[in-house]
């Protein structure tokens, strides 16, 4: 038995979560359909409110009618009472004598008013309808449970009794075994002993008015707020059809579907609407188009002119390499503006270059050249070329490998380029301090880190980096003779890739570079392996009390798995 009342009592949880999950699932499908459907959030409103409208109108209309059965009732009881009590009178008149022969009287006269009743009622007193007569001869030395009396007064609440018996006409509804009566009583006084009259009216006919009435309201109040939700629903979607057919086109359009276009129908708001947006569209378009057209003219003149200028440079080069070559037997001077002249051209071919790669990233002819390789020598490659400008500066740069391999399928001459612009950049703002390189991977993506710890960057400029010819302070003096548009191609060589290029930075705390490639391409990324700020302890190399310092070359207990090594 005990078994079976637990094992009811675990189906009786069971039920009762299941019916939960449910009623959570509606109630989240409710809200969704809340806040994305305009329709329905009209119709229910309108639903709510008119039920509430419905219901106060229908409660109000019950009071009222049910007040005008009652006023019309009591106005009727009150003329039968009247005529009634006319007739007890002369039945009744004389001496009441002892109380057997009162009773008799009393029984006599009951009768006589039953009879008589309906022959003597007049237009007004007939609407009372049915009623119970009862006659009681109170004795002033005993209660009046225990009066003489003739009909159900039994019947007669106690308290319409005090009233009757000390002469006053009264009135009251009372409920006796379930039936709900309009009481009026009056006294009788043509004889020597109070007698008084009673007249009980049942309430059936008017309860069952009352309740009719409450019927055909609540179906009629239905049936109202059923047709309100339907003319609400046909009306608002009327209106929402067209918004919606305008944000499918909209969303077309955003798309790239620049000939999509709003049908007009009449001349209504809507039509206007649409008129408006068809011409709004019709403007982006054109605009857009104007855009295109000039984009391709300014990527092609700089295309053009980066091509034409590398025949004469070419010859310029030549002609500097003979200076530069014979520069030592020339004056101390014109020596300096040999080498300066080629330096010169150096940084100007490495602009022309850069120039040639970006209008080819913007033209989109560009193609990458992915193979599954090991990242690590890619790493180790972009260091050593700039070991030299780090050496100048004083900067030493450390990188932190994996002992195992680290394979993904990238374009290694993009990838490469892409780490040389950053120690590049973080050489050239590091002032002098230490720039750290970090490789980490997982599953799905490969993370690099490029971090300086010099002027670092202020508010907004993150997002600033990486336009074209853009300078954090064009005062300041550069080591690498960049050309502004390293990064700028790099992200560009990022995005070829379907990787990331994040950069972070506050003042005098450095700034760091994050680059994040997929391992396959094709393949999303929702995260990095490497965070971006770095952990607030992070500090340079060997800084204070050795807090981030890169362990020792060959110490693998301070942190296992990891290859250190330190270019200058």
């Amino acid at each position: 038995m005990k078994n079976r009342l637990t094992r009811l009592g675990w189906s009786a949880i069971g039920l009762a979560r299941r019916a939960a999950s449910y009623g959570r699932r509606r109630a989240v499908a409710f809200g969704e359909l809340w806040r994305h459907s305009l329709q329905f959030r009209v119709t229910v409103s309108t639903l709510a409110l008119s039920s509430a409208v419905v219901f106060v109108l229908g409660m109000v209309l019950q009071n009222q009618i049910t007040e005008r059965l009652m006023d019309t009732k009591e106005r009727a009881a009150i003329a039968q009472l009247q005529v009634v009590v006319r007739t007890a009178e002369s039945e009744l008149v004389g001496d009441a004598g002892q109380d057997e022969a009162l009773r008799n009287r009393l029984n006599n006269a009951l009768k006589r008013i039953t009879s008589s009743s309906v022959a003597t009622q007049d237009t007004q007193s007939s609407a009372a309808g049915a009623f119970e007569p009862v006659l009681a001869a109170g004795d002033p030395d005993q209660a009046s449970e225990h009066a003489i009396s003739a009909g159900p007064y039994e019947k007669v609440p106690s308290g319409l009794r005090n009233f009757v018996e000390n002469n006053e006409q009264a009135k009251q509804i009372h409920t006796v075994g379930g039936a709900t009566y309009l009481m009026v009583g009056a006294p009788v006084t043509t004889t020597t002993r109070p007698i008084q009259l009673y007249l009980l009216f049942p309430l059936a006919t008017e309860q069952n008015t009352v309740a009719t009435v409450q019927n055909t309201m609540l179906v009629g109040g239905l049936v109202l707020l059923l047709l309100l939700a339907s003319i609400t629903n046909l009306v608002t979607r009327q209106v929402v059809r067209p918004v919606r057919r305008a944000a499918a086109v909209a969303e077309r359009f955003a798309e790239g579907e620049l000939d999509r276009r709003l049908d007009v129908v009449g001349e209504d708001d809507l039509a206007k609407l649409a008129v408006s947006y068809n011409q709004m569209a019709a403007s982006i378009q054109r605009q857009m188009r104007e855009l295109e057209e000039f984009g391709q003219l300014q990527r092609r003149f700089t295309s053009d002119v980066s091509h034409e200028l590398r025949t004469p440079l070419t010859t310029v080069r030549m002609a500097a390499d003979v200076l530069h070559a014979s520069r030592e037997q020339f004056p101390a001077g014109l020596a300096r503006s040999a080498e300066l002249l080629v330096d010169e051209l150096d940084r100007f071919e490495t602009l022309l270059r850069d120039l040639l790669e970006i209008s080819r990233l913007d033209a989109g002819v560009e193609e990458l050249s992915a193979e599954v390789i090991d990242v690590r020598p890619i790493a180790r490659r972009a260091v050593e070329q700039v070991s030299v400008i780090a050496g100048s500066a004083g900067s030493s740069v450390e990188l932190e490998l994996p002992d195992e391999e680290v394979t993904a399928e990238v374009d290694a001459r993009r990838v490469e380029r892409i780490l040389r612009n950053l120690l590049a950049n973080a050489v050239d703002h590091g002032d002098g301090k230490p720039v750290r390189l970090r490789l980490a991977a997982d599953e799905r993506a490969v993370a690099i880190t490029v971090r300086d710890y010099g002027v670092g960057l202020r508010a907004g400029e993150a997002e600033l980096v990486f336009n074209r010819f853009w300078r954090a302070d064009p005062s300041r003096n550069r080591r690498t003779g960049g050309t502004g548009l390293g990064l700028a191609i790099s992200q560009e060589d990022a995005r070829l890739h379907g990787g990331t290029l994040d950069a972070w930075g506050e003042p005098d705390r450095g700034s760091c570079f994050r680059l994040t490639l997929p391992r396959s391409v094709g393949s999303e990324i929702d995260g990095s392996p490497l965070p971006l700020p770095p952990e607030p302890d992070d500090a340079p190399p060997g800084d204070g009390d050795g807090r981030g310092a890169l362990p020792a070359p060959g110490d693998e207990t301070a942190v296992p798995h990891v290859e250190h090594q330190e270019v200058r």
